[in-house]
């Protein structure tokens, strides 16, 4: 399976902690092993699955795009639930 990242994602990425890494590793792999793990948004996200995992009391969720037929797993954006869904539209 082929994995790409936005540029979004990129830059969310960098700023995160060795914990919060780690646990961003263990949500990939997950959704790499099941990619439909995540539910299923409707209306403007259509087609986007958002993934929610914790780092210690804190809520991440994280937005992907899984394309069965090239077998390709777009990361588009990670945060908070603060704002996520409006910034994902963008």
């Amino acid at each position: 399976m082929k994995v790409i990242q936005s540029g979004v994602f990129a830059r969310t990425i960098k700023k995160l902690h060795k914990k919060e890494k780690a646990a961003l590793d263990r949500a990939v792999k997950k959704i790499m092993a099941d990619p439909t793990v995540g539910s299923l948004k409707v209306g403007d996200l259509a087609g986007v699955r958002v993934y929610k995992f914790k780092v210690a009391t804190q809520q991440y969720l994280l937005g992907y795009q899984y394309d069965e037929g090239k077998v390709v797993l777009t990361l588009l954006a990670l945060g908070s639930h603060e704002n996520f869904y409006r910034d994902l539209k963008r």
